[in-house]
């Protein structure tokens, strides 16, 4: 039998977010290995994987994929898919994740890396955002070495690079966009050639119209936004911090960062489309190679959500393009 005090002591939920992150009132937090979407993986034979470790202080891992036989008589481009999750929840691992990256990988014919990184609130940014870097280094380290890899090494273009993000994996696409800037020196011989960010997570204290007066009953609903937020922003700091808000009072200009090509893209239901559309707008104002693809009544992550859709597949061929024409 429980004493009053014993009772009035033991940790009760005060957060939960999709059914596998849950934080008590005494700090602790537990993680769900179960992902919050319960799909079916979706593996034909055609792209093969296989996972590598690229920060072993944090641990981290990503996930390669490539075609299992290529159309193509050269080498292919590199895609990182940067899985979203509001910085707090999602994996590599994840179904929703896998079934689109054998997508990505034998519709765009690309070797394509799906890197983790820490989550929030355990890692609150800018933890994900360095994590980001050292996947795109890890990259530079697999072109260097003096024992290559040939399962990555003998398919892969290095010169043909590009940074997709999807939701918080899109506003750490913009991070790096930022500190490899045009040319992207830092990681030779390894060469960004673009980015693409998939409904960026953007954010800030002022909420846009559409973030407001949008639909309530939204995929990522406005409760949903402002807990991700809540979660992952540095203490102390608000939805105004540059890493959150690129046009926030303190963040720095864009206007002077030379920029590889960038192409954002956004469901037209999304609640964050408004500043996924502002972002295009400043950026093509001043004078940035940038394109924006709105997809009209498409909800957040409707690509990963059901990748066979006509809007899914039109997306595709969008990057293929965009890939294409950024390629020399």
């Amino acid at each position: 039998m429980s004493t009053n005090s014993e009772a009035a002591i033991t940790p009760y939920e005060v957060e939960e977010v999709r059914g596998v992150l849950h934080i008590y009132s005494d700090g602790s937090i537990v993680r769900s290995a179960k992902p919050s979407f319960s799909v079916p993986v979706h593996d034909d034979g055609s792209v093969i994987f296989k996972d590598a470790l690229f920060d072993a202080a944090n641990n981290l891992h990503l996930r390669l994929y490539k075609p299992a036989t290529s159309s193509s008589s050269g080498k292919l481009p590199i895609f990182y898919y940067i899985h979203g999750g509001g910085f707090c929840i999602g994996s590599r691992t994840w179904p929703n994740c896998q079934n689109y990256c054998f997508k990505l990988a034998s519709q765009l014919q690309a070797v394509v890396i799906s890197p983790d990184y820490r989550l929030a609130p355990e890692n609150r940014l800018p933890a994900a955002i360095e994590d980001g870097f050292m996947a795109v280094k890890w990259l530079q380290e697999q072109a260097v070495s003096k024992e290559p890899d040939a399962w990555l090494n003998d398919v892969a273009d290095f010169s043909r690079v590009f940074i997709s993000g999807d939701s918080a994996g899109g506003n750490i696409a913009h991070n790096l966009a930022v500190r490899l800037g045009a040319g992207s020196v830092e990681v030779a011989p390894v060469r960004v050639r673009g980015y693409v960010y998939l409904a960026p997570f953007f954010g800030g204290t002022e909420l846009s119209k559409f973030e407001a007066e949008g639909p309530k009953d939204a995929f990522l609903n406005w409760e949903l936004i402002e807990r991700f937020w809540r979660l992952s922003i540095p203490v102390g700091e608000t939805r105004d911090d540059p890493l959150v808000n690129p046009f926030g009072p303190v963040s720095p200009s864009l206007e002077d960062i030379a920029l590889d090509p960038i192409l954002v893209v956004v469901g037209g239901s999304d609640l964050l489309k408004d500043r996924a559309e502002d972002y295009a707008k400043k950026l093509k104002q001043w004078g940035k190679k940038i394109e924006y693809a709105e997809f009209e009544g498409q909800q957040h992550g409707f690509f990963t959500i059901n990748p066979d859709s006509a809007a899914s597949k039109e997306l595709m061929l969008l990057i293929k393009k965009f890939i294409t024409e950024n390629s020399s």
